[in-house]
């Protein structure tokens, strides 16, 4: 039997609703500060109402940037973003899953030893092997390039152990069944394990992206034309202008665009999102 407690309820309410207005308000006010002009956002206090700059504030941040930061514009940087984001979701997915196929479902020397190998990278992350990587990446003359943005962050050591674990609650009589059937093993991988992983690999696939969507030390390293940087990075130039009056206006609208796909994809796989972190489809 469950206790009515209005009070309680009241109360729970309460705090749930100060903590979505404690994370509201920032992006509210970067929406509104989006849509003025300078001077209106130097006023104190600056007005929380939003302004009639929106269509020119977009339209010039999309189209040429900042003219005193970064000198790409917005959409290009948008571009850049999502290529990368995009294709270190899919390749980390893509290579774990094959990863952790292999080594749950084949027999060969060594097996748990190169499964712990994996394992280890994780206390070598980027900012550890920054150096020797950025020294490969050189040599093969990747930088400004997608292929030096994603494949030295496509590798996951976390992807391949989840997936690993999802392969060992399979059931043997999955197994059995589809070798009695004749299927081989790409056969099986394709027909049984690959549906049975929707739902994983669509939770890894939002977390992944946003992951790649947010770096922000290796694309700083890797790129030096303003065409090849990434949303985040632009960001960061924009505002820092040294003894230049910073365009917040312009940096505003720049941040808000920046949020949009990652909430996109939040907004649009939460379903599949919470369904792969808390059951299976076994």
């Amino acid at each position: 039997m469950v206790e009515n407690r209005p009070w309680l309820t009241f109360f729970s309410h309460a705090v749930l609703a100060a903590g979505v207005l404690a994370v509201a308000f920032p992006l509210y006010v970067t929406f509104v500060a989006s849509t003025l002009t300078l001077e209106q956002i130097l006023q104190v206090p600056m007005p929380l109402v939003p302004g009639d700059q929106f269509l020119h504030n977009y339209g010039q941040v999309l189209a040429a940037g900042s003219t005193k930061g970064s000198g790409a514009a917005v959409s290009v940087m948008l571009m850049n973003s999502f290529i990368m984001a995009i294709s270190i979701a899919v390749g980390k997915i893509a290579i774990s899953i094959i990863a952790s196929f292999a080594i749950v479902y084949f027999r060969f020397p060594l097996r748990r030893f190169f499964f712990w190998m994996i394992f280890v990278t994780l206390m070598l992350p980027v900012e550890v092997r920054i150096f020797p990587t950025y020294k490969v990446v050189s040599d093969l003359g990747m930088l400004n390039s997608y292929a030096g943005l994603t494949i030295p962050l496509i590798a996951s050591a976390t992807a391949t152990l989840l997936f690993r674990q999802f392969f060992l609650t399979i059931p043997d009589e999955l197994v059995e069944a589809a070798k009695i059937d004749g299927a081989g093993p790409m056969k099986f991988f394709r027909d049984v394990v690959l549906p049975l992983s929707r739902t994983n690999m669509a939770a890894l696939f939002v977390i992944l992206f946003i992951y790649g969507w947010n770096q922000y030390l290796w694309p700083l390293l890797i790129t030096t034309r303003d065409d090849m940087q990434t949303i985040v990075i632009g960001i960061k130039k924009i505002i820092d202008v040294k003894d230049a009056l910073t365009e917040w206006s312009v940096a505003m609208a720049t941040a808000v665009l920046a949020m949009l796909p990652p909430v996109a994809v939040v907004v649009l796989m939460q379903r599949l999102f919470v369904k792969g972190l808390i059951e299976t489809e076994k």
